[in-house]
């Protein structure tokens, strides 16, 4: 009799990462079920693995109750707004989904057994005063800003996380993701990296915030993925980041873009928007000491495989 496939949960499946991570699970032959409300996820992401019988699609919020029958290995925690221009309309949402959300899936992990990996951010070190960001910093947010609903929201969820590991026995892992990029970003989700190159697709200006100088590391999506899953596979319960160390200001990646999409750089300065960090560079350390990981794809071909997909998907 063939052994039985082990099932894996993925919450936000229909996101960017989400939809990403079934790809992978559903390659190394997982039964994929991935949750998703749609708030700012899209069927189009996973549409092409509808109709597998390893896969099944749920349209749940799970801030209100997630049931899923049946034996489950693996739960991996995605589902949340990670664009300052969704969590600043849906802030509730957000709190709920890193807070309530995260709570029930841990309740559920307990239950089936299963170990559980939560999606956190490098925004939990907020505007960074340690530089580049390493693990054992607490990080530098301000709870009542604009953004504290989103770092607020992971900080809580690492909490929740590590109190479910202590108190339980529950199997966790925490990933904190640095800027990434890739196929399925959502190009109005108002963060550089889309934004850059749909503006100089249509030939417009760029939008340059503050005067450029702040720094991001940008980590190709498939380098992510990667990272993902050696951590889920890993003995290793404390936060690990994950992202690429190669930092650049937004100002000569404005260049870059221009460069690479045959446009000049003209660029629009906006007023920086409030609790932006200004540096933005992960310490990779202790993936490639646990994890044996570092991203592979460096920014050029990354740019070039985004921009690709871009141009057969903006019309």
């Amino acid at each position: 009799m063939a052994e039985e496939k082990k099932r894996v949960l993925i919450t936000g499946g229909a996101g960017f990462l989400g939809s990403h991570l079934c790809d992978r699970f559903l390659k190394e032959g997982y039964h994929v079920i991935a949750m998703d409300n749609l708030i700012t996820g899209s069927l189009q992401n996973i549409e092409h693995l509808f109709g597998r019988p390893d896969f099944e699609f749920h349209q749940s919020d799970v801030s209100k109750f997630v049931f899923v029958p049946g034996k489950l290995d693996f739960i991996l925690h995605f589902a949340s707004p990670a664009s300052p221009i969704d969590y600043l309309k849906i802030p509730i949402q957000t709190l709920k989904v890193g807070s309530l959300g995260t709570h029930n899936l841990l309740g559920l992990a307990r239950v089936k057994g299963a170990r559980m990996l939560i999606a956190s951010t490098s925004e939990v070190y907020g505007d960074p005063e340690v530089h580049p960001q390493v693990e054992e910093y607490f990080g530098n947010v301000n709870p009542v800003g604009p953004r504290g609903c989103y770092d607020e929201a992971k900080r809580f969820q690492e909490a929740i996380t590590m109190a479910y590991h202590n108190h339980h026995g529950l199997e966790t892992r925490i990933i904190r993701i640095f800027n990434t990029y890739g196929p399925r970003m959502r190009l109005n989700d108002g963060r550089v990296l889309p934004a850059f190159l749909s503006q100089a697709l249509r030939g417009e200006n760029l939008t340059v915030f503050g005067d450029g100088s702040q720094t991001r590391s940008f980590c190709y999506v498939d380098d992510l993925i990667e990272g993902i899953y050696r951590l889920l596979l890993s003995d290793y319960h404390l936060p690990v980041n994950i992202g690429n160390p190669d930092e650049i200001t937004i100002k000569e990646f404005g260049e870059e873009i221009a460069r690479l999409t045959g446009v000049e750089f003209k660029p629009t300065f906006q007023t920086l928007p409030e609790n932006d960090p200004m540096k933005r560079r992960p310490d990779i350390t202790k993936a490639k000491e646990i994890l044996g990981w570092e991203p592979k794809v460096d920014r050029a071909e990354g740019l070039r495989r985004t921009l690709e997909y871009l141009k057969e998907h903006v019309k």
